[in-house]
């Protein structure tokens, strides 16, 4: 009889206040290292996570700190999935690819790097519009390297 694979969740609310995504970034890398990432994953793993969280603290819930973001970290045996839920209704349609020169140059808006960051950073990134124009969510998944485990 085999064993199912076992799945530790670990969830945070936090306010939607900036700031606060540093909390998540802790409890993240707290669950990263103890499931064996290289620290270079793990800071990869916090630099998506806070950019998450800073949209959704900024675009979901519009700094309403009436509202709260969650986020819920599945740990499992290879891989480690990170949901970060908000109130607001997602994205419509993706941004286009930012102009690098061009932000480094001034010309553009430095902002609006954070989706593309996170794609960078981690090895699965969905964004989910919420049903009824409510509770979207970005899904983040990092893969355990097996053989520098």
């Amino acid at each position: 009889m085999s064993a199912t694979p076992r799945t530790t969740t670990v969830e945070v609310r936090l306010p939607s206040r900036l700031g606060f995504e540093k909390v998540a970034m802790s409890t993240a890398a707290s669950v990263a290292k103890l499931m064996g990432f290289r620290e270079e994953r793990v800071e990869d793993l916090k630099t998506a996570i806070a950019e998450a969280c800073i949209n959704a603290i900024e675009h979901g819930n519009r700094l309403n700190e009436k509202l709260s973001v969650g986020v819920v970290l599945s740990a499992g045996t290879d891989a480690l999935e990170i949901k970060v839920m908000d109130d607001g209704k997602g994205m419509g349609a993706r941004p286009t690819k930012p102009d690098i020169d061009r932000k480094m140059h001034g010309e553009e808006d430095p902002r609006g790097m954070g989706m593309f960051l996170i794609q960078a950073l981690v090895d699965e990134a969905e964004w989910v519009v919420g049903t009824n124009g409510k509770g979207s969510y970005v899904r983040l998944v990092i893969r355990l390297d097996k053989e520098e485990a």
